[in-house]
């Protein structure tokens, strides 16, 4: 369990950088732009890989299971997630309603995803690690907002790009349906 705390720590605390602008900014300073996007990328790896690393050792090893989620709640994660997929395909698209609704799409797509793994799950890891993600997504988007960075612009009509993330979005989320097993060890749909 240690190995997931401390890859959610470096994970999410390298990317907490970027509500804490003076720091940041700072840091680009020292380091130069180019030296802060290596330092910063490698850190993020780092984390990423001590939280794949670490979750799957305590599931192994660890479980700790605090309450017994209601069979309900796998299915709204299924069909909350899908609408993660959907929020997550926007970031690639040109401006769309869709995004323009969002305003910030990737922070939304965590904040579901989190939400989703929260509700199917109740052991201590995925509190840990799906919490943790969570909270950092409210703080982020907090931050965002005090910034004054409005996100995406808002449109009155769809547009193509809306089309493309509804497919891409549906066509991802179908396709983690059926790898999830050999992803992440956890078999979704049955």
């Amino acid at each position: 369990m240690l190995i997931l705390i401390l890859g959610v720590l470096v994970f999410l605390g390298t990317h907490s950088l970027s509500m804490q602008r003076q720091a940041r900014e700072q840091l680009i300073t020292r380091w130069g732009a180019n030296g802060f996007k290596i330092i910063y990328s490698v850190l993020s790896f780092i984390g990423l890989l001590m939280i794949i690393y670490g979750f799957p050792t305590y599931r192994e090893q660890d479980w700790v299971q605090i309450w017994t989620p209601p069979v309900w709640t796998r299915h709204l994660a299924m069909t909350l997630m899908w609408f993660a997929f959907i929020a997550l395909a926007t970031m690639g698209t040109k401006p769309s309603r869709l995004r323009g609704w969002l305003r910030h799409p990737m922070l939304v797509a965590i904040k579901i995803w989190a939400l989703a793994h929260l509700l199917a799950n109740g052991d201590l890891g995925a509190m840990i690690l799906f919490g943790a993600f969570l909270a950092w997504a409210v703080f982020d988007r907090i931050s965002v907002k005090r910034r004054g960075d409005m996100g995406a612009p808002r449109l009155t009509h769809f547009t193509r790009a809306d089309g493309l993330a509804l497919v891409a979005g549906t066509f991802a989320y179908g396709l983690m349906l059926i790898l999830h097993p050999w992803l992440i060890g956890v078999s979704i749909l049955g």
